[in-house]
């Protein structure tokens, strides 16, 4: 979140500055700023959303604890059994059935290209192994945050949202992975509004 203010002030403050400069310097000089004027509201807005993402987060991480999850099966293909967008995939153990996987998916593909670079079937072998292991918090049957392991310190890096979007037309129902309604509450905490609540 910190980030995501410094970025903006930032973004905001450089083109306020190379504006003022440019009017107290010859007219060539704001040429040479012009692809800044036309990049930097671009990146303000981008900035704006970034806010929701890292306030989701930290709903979901004041929801669940940290898990450290290993081998995760993971891709770029889409998965017919989910629906909207989706910009790559996870799969985890549902809490309730341990011999049963569930996806969740990167909804949006704001700062995922990280991520994408080591999910590629070419990605080269030390890319991989940055996230071989990685962190989790969240429950599959909702949402989750992932993180990749830091290299130096505990802090985890690189923190996105994933998301539970397999569809509910198909019949199936949070209570058929085992979710209890202390669970669907919990999920509630962390900012999910599921649709199929039926039992």
């Amino acid at each position: 979140m910190a980030l995501n203010v410094i970025g903006l002030i930032g973004w905001i403050a450089g083109w306020i500055a190379l504006l003022q400069v440019s009017l107290w310097t010859p007219n060539w000089v704001a040429w040479v700023f012009m692809p800044y004027f036309i990049y930097g509201p671009y990146r303000v807005i981008t900035q704006f959303k970034y806010f929701p993402a890292a306030f989701l987060m930290l709903r979901i991480l004041r929801a669940y604890p940290w898990e450290i999850v290993r081998d995760a099966p993971r891709g770029l293909t889409r998965r017919p059994e989910v629906v909207s967008r989706q910009y790559g995939w996870f799969e985890f153990l549902n809490p309730a059935c341990s011999d049963q996987r569930l996806p969740l998916v990167f909804p949006s593909h704001l700062r995922r290209r990280w991520w994408s670079r080591r999910m590629a079937p070419r990605a080269k072998a030390y890319l991989r192994a940055e996230i071989d292991t990685i962190w989790f918090a969240g429950d599959p049957r909702f949402i989750g945050v992932i993180a990749a392991r830091p290299r130096w310190g505990t802090v985890p890096r690189r923190l996105h949202v994933v998301e539970q979007r397999t569809d509910v037309r198909s019949g199936q129902r949070f209570a058929d992975w085992g979710a209890t309604p202390d669970d669907i509450e919990r999920g509630r905490r962390a900012g999910v509004y599921p649709v199929n609540l039926e039992p």
